[in-house]
């Protein structure tokens, strides 16, 4: 296990002490509590598997057990995944499905034909293995005050920030008027099933309906006739979701619809048919990328490894400061020609030379 040194404040002799009981005091002293305990570290938060639940034949919990820098989460949030893989470091971002407060949080994750990291967490993570976590972030989240009337509407692993929020609010005795609705091939493909059976005999204000591809075909009004008057939570499937987003957005009920969506949404590249000069001025290096492909690819093509989780705008892990130069948005196509600006890489592409601090 690598440990880093905190940044030192300041400079000269003092830095040089507190550097130096740092590297004699604190960096011995974790590195055997490591093999003690784990998850103990100083400068890390690692979670330990304690339990993996096979949900459907391709969805996955893993139960972990944070150390103590972990700071918790809302429900609806994300956590950053950290897993190494062939001795690179990879980052995911994976819904939360436990509800907040616990000693515990739970992941649940869906194998994604070809996935590199899903499938090494299916294949891998059994109990015991140590992941490395971020900070919980999102804001698909609950108002302070819960809605009177709820809608949960997901498909496949979109149902996991949706079983968090209900989970937080079972947890906290509030269930108003909710309606859970799932859309799935079959019964068997529903993560969470007997969970949610169980709390609709429990809660008679919490209706399930699910929408299963093996059964009569329903439109959304049959299954849920009031669902443009409801506070609405959607996450799943980019077409699944854009479909619904239409209905929502013909029955002028557009703001009262809050999405999560786990891919990038779609938009068309332009090309400028221009290569752009890329100045990076803390590795003291220059290289080039295209009009075509995002900072963030065209970095890694010139062999950069720059921080990056989500790839699609959502987590800000790749984000950083443009120094000079312009650079279009691909996701909002927005233009960014001011110094100084903070940037995504991997929504950003280049439309002059740039001057970045990396």
């Amino acid at each position: 296990m690598s440990v880093v040194s905190p940044p030192l404040a300041g400079g000269g002799l003092v830095a040089f002490a507190r550097d130096l009981a740092y590297r004699v005091v604190a960096e011995p002293l974790e590195f055997w509590l490591h093999e003690v305990a784990p998850t103990f570290s100083l400068s890390e938060t690692l979670a330990e598997v304690v339990a993996v639940v096979d949900e459907t034949p391709d969805i996955r919990t893993f139960v972990l057990a944070p150390n103590a820098r972990f700071r918790g989460h809302r429900a609806g949030q994300w956590v950053p995944v950290d897993v190494e893989i062939d001795g690179v470091r990879v980052r995911r971002c994976y819904s939360i499905s436990s509800a907040p407060g616990g000693a515990r949080l739970s992941i649940t994750v869906k194998r994604v034909p070809g996935g590199r990291v899903s499938g090494f967490l299916h294949e891998n993570a059994r109990v015991g293995a140590i992941l490395r976590l971020g900070e919980a972030q999102g804001d698909y989240v609950l108002p302070a005050r819960a809605p009177a009337r709820l809608l949960l509407v997901s498909g496949g692993s979109g149902a996991t920030p949706n079983i968090s929020i209900l989970r937080d609010l079972v947890a906290r005795g509030a269930v108003p008027d909710v309606v859970y609705l799932h859309y799935a091939r079959t019964l068997a493909d529903v993560p969470f099933a007997k969970e949610l059976q169980g709390l609709a005999a429990v809660h008679p204000s919490l209706q399930v309906v699910l929408q299963l591809d093996d059964g009569p075909p329903r439109d959304l009004a049959e299954l849920v006739p009031d669902f443009a008057d409801r506070e609405t939570f959607l996450c799943g499937p980019t077409g699944l979701m854009d479909l619904l987003r239409r209905r929502w957005a013909e029955t002028g009920a557009i703001d009262h619809l809050h999405e999560e969506r786990f891919v990038a949404p779609t938009y068309a590249r332009v090309d400028s048919g221009k290569t752009a000069r890329i100045t990076l001025s803390r590795a003291r290096r220059t290289l080039t990328v295209t009009g075509a492909e995002s900072l963030l690819e065209g970095l890694e093509r010139a062999g950069e490894r720059p921080d990056h989780g989500c790839r699609i705008g959502i987590c800000h892990t790749c984000r950083c400061r443009k120094r000079s130069g312009v650079v279009q948005d691909l996701v909002t196509g927005a233009i960014s020609d001011a110094p100084d600006e903070e940037i995504r890489l991997c929504t950003s592409v280049a439309r002059s030379d740039l001057d970045l601090a990396l």
